[in-house]
């Protein structure tokens, strides 16, 4: 079984991205995508720490320290982008004003369920953070994550066992083995498995149904 490497998790998911949207990149795994969203077509890419119009990493020698993402990491501003106050960038959330939000998590259940948050010191960004206000208020919510964990425990689960981030607001899962959309009533169906990986071997390293278009 072969499948995704993270790279080519964010290059698939960077292309179902329509024409238009407004798009949120969460810490980790998302940022990534950013660097795959082709520079002739309008997405305007928001990162929660204050910009709007926000672009791919920079080449190591055009870095700007002062032009980071939420996760700390260097990132350019496409022509016309933008920046703005932490209360501002709130706002654009709350106000359900984000087409899309991209997130990592821990699992995903197949009500649409999301657990992405932890409370350990040892965490790069501890506790809910703005995951909670993301998830509740963009249109709707992307996520794009390994298929299990390291020691092989899957994250498609029929009930989280984590602490909920928000509640049913999950609408597309993006991994390593494929893509997955969360159907009311039906739960996990699959939309495109990666390259050399099987239904078989997808709904193995699942902790819940798998079901077909």
């Amino acid at each position: 079984m072969s499948g995704f490497d993270r790279k080519g998790m964010a290059a698939r998911l960077a292309q179902d991205i329509p024409e238009g949207w407004y798009v949120n990149l969460g810490i980790g795994i998302p940022t990534m995508v950013g660097d795959f969203v082709p520079l002739d077509r309008e997405v305007i890419l928001h990162s929660e720490n204050g910009i709007l119009g926000m672009g791919p990493a920079p080449a190591k020698d055009k870095i700007d320290p002062w032009l980071v993402n939420a996760g700390k990491q260097a990132v350019t501003l496409r022509p016309g982008g933008s920046y703005c106050h932490h209360a501002d960038s709130f706002a654009m959330i709350r106000g359900g004003h984000l087409d899309l939000c991209v997130l990592g998590a821990f699992e995903v259940a197949q009500n649409g369920d999301i657990a992405n948050w932890a409370t350990s010191e040892n965490d790069t960004a501890p506790a809910v953070g703005g995951a909670m206000d993301l998830g509740a208020g963009a249109k709707r919510l992307w996520v794009i994550m390994e298929h299990t964990t390291k020691d092989g425990r899957p994250k498609l689960v029929e009930t989280c066992g984590y602490p909920l981030t928000t509640p049913g607001a999950v609408k597309r899962v993006y991994t390593n083995l494929g893509v997955f959309e969360i159907v009311p009533d039906k739960g996990f169906v699959v939309v495109d498995l990666a390259p050399g990986v099987t239904l078989e071997q997808a709904q193995a390293a699942s902790g819940a149904v798998l079901h077909t278009q």
